[in-house]
Order: C-alpha cells, then sequence, then structure tokens
C-alpha cells in the first residue's frame, strides 16, 4: 500500500521551526494497528490520518491515539490548501473523536474552532512532581487540572525557560501531561508555557495547540479579555493567537510549512 505522507511544521511560518507533524492522507480508513505503527515510524509528537471520503481524522502519538490535537489538524488544513482542496475563506469541517472541529482557511494563515475544557483548580499539587520538574512550592502561583492533564502557573518567564525536568522520575509518576505557564515578559506577548508529556512518548512538546485552550480559559481570568497572545517556549518555539468564545470554543491561530512529501510504503 502506497500512502500520500508529508511533515509540516505547524505555528510557524519558518521551517524548523514550530511543531513538526505527520500528515498521512488517504481515500480509506487505516487499521488503529497500522496507524500507530506509522506514527511510531514518523518519529514527532503527532502524526495525522485524514481519510478524505469521510473527511474523519485521527491523530497519533508514537504510543497512542489522541482525542485532539492541535498542531495536527493544522498541519492537514496546510497540506489540504497545497494541494488546492481548499481555498482562501473555505471552511474545512473534520470528524474526529472530539466532534466536528472546523478549520477557516485564511490568506495567510489558519483559523481553528476547538473545545474549550473545563477547568478545575481545586486540587492539590503533586510535590513528587513539583521535584522532577525542578521546581519548588513557593515558585508556584496556581495549580489545575484539564482533560486529564494538568496546568501549573510559576512566579515568571525566567523560572518557566530554566526548567530541566527529570523525565525519566516523571514517567515513573502517574500522569498524561504537565502544561507550565507563566506571564510574558515581552510587551508583544501575554503568556508563555511549555509542555511535558514523556508518558505518551513525547517529553517535551515543541507547540501544543491542544494546551492552548486550556491556556485560554486560564488567562482570560487574569487579563479579563478574550483575545490573547502566546508562545511556546521550547528548544523549536511556536506562536499560538487564541480567542475564548462565548459559545464555549476556543479559536486557534497559526500558519504552517511544509518540509517533506513523499510515499510511504507498507
Amino acid at each position: 500500500m502506497d500512502i500520500e505522507t508529508y511533515q509540516v511544521d505547524s505555528f510557524t511560518n519558518q521551517a524548523f521551526k514550530g511543531n513538526p507533524a505527520g500528515v498521512c492522507i488517504t481515500h480509506t480508513s487505516l487499521d488503529s494497528k497500522l496507524m500507530l505503527s506509522i506514527a511510531d515510524e514518523m518519529a514527532v509528537s503527532e502524526t495525522a490520518f485524514l481519510n478524505l471520503d469521510s473527511m474523519n481524522l485521527k491523530w497519533f502519538t508514537p504510543r497512542l491515539e489522541v482525542k485532539l490535537c492541535g498542531h495536527g489538524t493544522l498541519a492537514v488544513a496546510h497540506i489540504l490548501r497545497e494541494k488546492g482542496l481548499v481555498k482562501v475563506g473555505e471552511t474545512l469541517s473534520f470528524d474526529t473523536l472530539s466532534g466536528e472541529l472546523q478549520v477557516h482557511v485564511r490568506e495567510d494563515d489558519f483559523e481553528m474552532d476547538f473545545p474549550a475544557p473545563l477547568m478545575n483548580y481545586d486540587v492539590s499539587w503533586d510535590n513528587k512532581k513539583l521535584d522532577a520538574l525542578g521546581l519548588d512550592e513557593s515558585q508556584v502561583l496556581a495549580y489545575g487540572s484539564f482533560d486529564g492533564k494538568e496546568l501549573i502557573q510559576v512566579q515568571d518567564e525566567r523560572t518557566l525557560r530554566s526548567l530541566e525536568p527529570n523525565f525519566e522520575e516523571l514517567s515513573r509518576l502517574q500522569g498524561r501531561g504537565i502544561l507550565v505557564t507563566a506571564l510574558a515578559e515581552s510587551s508583544e506577548l501575554d503568556f508563555v508555557s511549555r509542555y511535558f508529556a514523556p508518558w505518551v512518548g513525547v517529553n517535551e512538546d515543541p507547540v501544543t495547540g491542544s494546551a492552548h485552550c486550556a491556556l485560554a480559559v486560564h488567562w482570560q481570568q487574569s487579563f479579563q479579555r478574550t483575545k490573547l497572545r502566546g508562545y511556546q517556549a521550547s528548544r523549536r518555539g511556536g506562536y499560538v493567537n487564541v480567542e475564548l468564545k462565548s459559545n464555549g470554543r476556543v479559536s486557534l491561530v497559526g500558519a504552517a510549512v511544509t518540509t517533506l512529501k513523499g510515499t510511504l510504503v507498507v
């Protein structure tokens, strides 16, 4: 079987920045075991699989299927525009495990409509996880959870950028993903973040679209406005503009660049 395959850097307009996603385009559905094997072979944080006949979209890390992936969705929309299957001004609709997801194609970027998660701040932090992250309790300003993941707001951007987690120790503890965030020092941004998920085979994700849905909810309370500018401060780095909608959805805006085109033979 030959599968049309791409690699796309999402949430950036430069190659080798942002978050790389694998993209596989077919006209039929693939077996889950095959998709997992392909994702492992692609060896990026997520690989997106689109069945054009049904517009069903799935995402796999090298270890498991996930319910929502922002940079993978952006990568697929970008490829469909490159292929001429969608034009500027049109809106794509994907059938996913998170329900219908829409992506509006703009002149220079894409606007994605995602669900806003429910944030729970009535939780206590795990000191073992803080130790593994390299954090002290005194550096934590807020702690919450969303979709089985954790959010930690730290005292400043310097603290966030200096984190060097012990991923081996983190993986021994129960978890799914940890989102760390802080106020941005730059006046051109509102917040910065990093995302760690060794439990699913991604020690640090370069730019995490789904995490920015939680960040939109979290930071709206501080800024008292719905449109915010974020930067994920990983080694590659990436920018995501977010808007918390009144209908309980989040708009994520980003650009993408294709870095690889080919055929996967399986």
